[in-house]
Protein backbone atom coordinates (compact mmCIF):
# COMPACT_ATOMS: atom_id res chain seq x y z
CA UNK A 1 0.00 0.00 0.00
CA UNK A 2 1.46 3.76 -0.47
CA UNK A 3 -0.64 6.81 0.96
CA UNK A 4 0.10 10.33 1.49
CA UNK A 5 -0.64 12.72 3.42
CA UNK A 6 -0.42 16.32 3.51
CA UNK A 7 -1.66 20.11 3.16
CA UNK A 8 -2.82 22.06 0.14
CA UNK A 9 -1.87 25.76 1.38
CA UNK A 10 -3.12 28.24 -0.30
CA UNK A 11 -2.45 32.02 -0.11
CA UNK A 12 -4.65 33.96 -1.63
CA UNK A 13 -8.11 33.87 -1.99
CA UNK A 14 -8.12 33.24 -6.20
CA UNK A 15 -6.15 29.96 -4.75
CA UNK A 16 -8.83 28.92 -2.26
CA UNK A 17 -11.57 28.97 -4.50
CA UNK A 18 -9.75 27.02 -7.28
CA UNK A 19 -9.73 24.45 -4.54
CA UNK A 20 -13.64 25.20 -3.94
CA UNK A 21 -14.25 24.96 -7.46
CA UNK A 22 -12.17 22.33 -8.69
CA UNK A 23 -11.80 19.29 -5.41
CA UNK A 24 -15.87 17.89 -6.20
CA UNK A 25 -14.56 16.22 -9.56
CA UNK A 26 -11.09 15.58 -8.46
CA UNK A 27 -12.15 13.35 -5.71
CA UNK A 28 -14.79 11.44 -7.70
CA UNK A 29 -12.74 11.18 -10.95
CA UNK A 30 -9.58 9.92 -8.11
CA UNK A 31 -12.02 7.63 -6.12
CA UNK A 32 -13.21 6.02 -9.73
CA UNK A 33 -9.56 5.26 -10.23
CA UNK A 34 -9.04 1.06 -10.17
CA UNK A 35 -6.34 0.68 -6.90
CA UNK A 36 -7.50 3.94 -5.17
CA UNK A 37 -8.47 2.82 -1.76
CA UNK A 38 -9.59 6.14 -0.09
CA UNK A 39 -9.28 9.55 -1.33
CA UNK A 40 -10.38 12.82 0.04
CA UNK A 41 -9.21 16.55 -0.16
CA UNK A 42 -10.82 18.45 3.27
CA UNK A 43 -11.05 21.95 4.07
CA UNK A 44 -9.54 22.90 7.30
CA UNK A 45 -10.51 25.22 9.92
CA UNK A 46 -8.34 27.63 8.30
CA UNK A 47 -10.01 28.75 4.98
CA UNK A 48 -7.03 28.74 3.38
CA UNK A 49 -5.92 25.07 3.91
CA UNK A 50 -7.16 21.47 3.25
CA UNK A 51 -6.22 18.10 4.57
CA UNK A 52 -5.34 15.59 1.82
CA UNK A 53 -5.37 11.69 2.72
CA UNK A 54 -4.93 9.27 -0.23
CA UNK A 55 -4.01 5.55 0.06
CA UNK A 56 -3.56 3.47 -3.33
CA UNK A 57 -3.26 -0.29 -3.47
CA UNK A 58 0.20 0.20 -4.24
CA UNK A 59 2.55 2.32 -6.19
CA UNK A 60 1.62 1.40 -9.65
CA UNK A 61 -1.76 2.57 -8.90
CA UNK A 62 -0.22 5.80 -7.27
CA UNK A 63 1.98 6.82 -10.27
CA UNK A 64 -1.22 5.81 -12.66
CA UNK A 65 -3.30 8.38 -10.43
CA UNK A 66 -0.11 10.77 -10.52
CA UNK A 67 -0.11 10.18 -14.66
CA UNK A 68 -3.85 11.19 -15.01
CA UNK A 69 -3.67 14.18 -12.65
CA UNK A 70 -0.88 15.66 -14.39
CA UNK A 71 -3.26 16.96 -17.26
CA UNK A 72 -6.14 17.39 -15.25
CA UNK A 73 -8.36 20.32 -14.98
CA UNK A 74 -7.18 20.00 -11.24
CA UNK A 75 -3.87 20.57 -11.58
CA UNK A 76 -4.06 23.29 -14.58
CA UNK A 77 -6.70 25.37 -11.73
CA UNK A 78 -4.46 24.61 -8.67
CA UNK A 79 -0.69 24.59 -10.02
CA UNK A 80 1.09 27.15 -7.77
CA UNK A 81 -0.45 26.11 -4.70
CA UNK A 82 1.90 25.08 -2.10
CA UNK A 83 1.78 21.29 -1.28
CA UNK A 84 2.63 19.76 1.71
CA UNK A 85 3.03 16.14 1.23
CA UNK A 86 4.69 12.76 3.00
CA UNK A 87 4.05 10.05 0.76
CA UNK A 88 4.45 6.29 2.92
CA UNK A 89 5.00 3.42 1.32
CA UNK A 90 3.79 -0.48 3.21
Amino acid sequence: MLSLTGRLICTSDAQAASVREHAAEHIRLTRAEPGCMTFDVVQTDDPMVWQVDEAFTDRAAFEAHQTRTASSDWARATQGIKRDFTLHEA
